[in-house]
């Protein structure tokens, strides 16, 4: 585990747990390299100041605030420390919800939280109280640079701290307007029967990333000269959408094997 990089206090009603946060996951993703095309060289980031005419890397830059045209108010990492939040070092549950009440839409990172010494107690109480009734808390707490909205929720010996969107950074979706259908009971019924037959416990250990590994191959195969063939988009017609019942009943069937085969 790497170390922690927030330290705080969650608070709800009168009661304050000194908690470590850390950072919950990370993608794995083929990496790639910006070059040069001519050369093949990867080049050296720096930036462009047309009124001193002049090239200036990473170490020659400010963050700065527009207050006006073309008017900045540099700021620097002490002015963030000084932002004026209760949640710059404290994680304040506002209430507690039932976690299928939050749409997954808004979540957005996730991070763990574990106590110091002096809040286990408190700790296993919060933590256990949440998974008995059910409920996650929603919360603030300020990292970052940003003041974040969260919850947090019961997962093992910790706590699981989600952050995310705000309402107002959700889209909406009253442009997406796809036409009114009528769903026959017959149709229902065998969608009923599909999604059963399909329906297994979820264990997350069993699906991997095949798009990473199948990039190597084409990796692998380029450096060997080897060409490969372009994957293209699938085809829909209407004649395969058109007859519903008939996909669902073939559906139905091919699920029914795979189960005998697995079983």
């Amino acid at each position: 585990m790497a170390k922690s990089f927030w330290k705080g206090v969650i608070s709800f009603g009168m009661v304050v747990i000194p908690v470590r946060m850390y950072v919950a996951t990370h993608t794995k993703p083929v990496s790639f390299h910006v070059l040069h095309k001519k050369c093949l060289t990867r080049p050296r980031e720096v930036w462009f100041c047309e009124q001193d005419n002049e090239y200036f890397g990473t170490e020659d830059t400010v963050k700065g605030y527009e207050f006006a045209r073309r008017q900045y108010l540099v700021m620097d990492e002490s002015d963030f420390e000084k932002v004026p939040v209760k949640t710059a070092h404290s994680i304040n549950i506002a209430g507690f919800a039932d976690a299928a009440e939050v749409d997954p839409i808004y979540y957005h990172n996730s991070y763990y939280l574990e106590p110091e010494e002096l809040g286990t107690k408190p700790f296993a109480l919060l933590r256990e109280v949440l998974l008995r009734m059910g409920k996650v808390g929603i919360a603030k707490v300020s990292f970052q640079k940003r003041e974040h909205l969260c919850t947090l929720r019961p997962l093992g010996e910790v706590l699981a701290l989600h952050t995310m969107y705000y309402h107002d950074e959700v889209l909406p979706t009253e442009e997406l307007k796809p036409s009114k259908q009528e769903i026959t009971p017959a149709e229902m019924t065998l969608a009923e029967t599909l999604v059963k037959a399909l329906a297994k416990p979820f264990k997350p250990n069993l699906y991997k990333d095949e798009y990473r590994d199948a990039l190597k191959k084409v990796v692998d195969a380029k450096l060997k000269g080897v060409e490969l063939k372009e994957v293209k988009a699938p085809k829909v017609t209407e004649k395969e959408t058109a007859d519903l019942m008939k996909s669902l009943r073939e559906s139905v069937e091919a699920a029914r094997k795979r189960e005998k085969v697995t079983v």
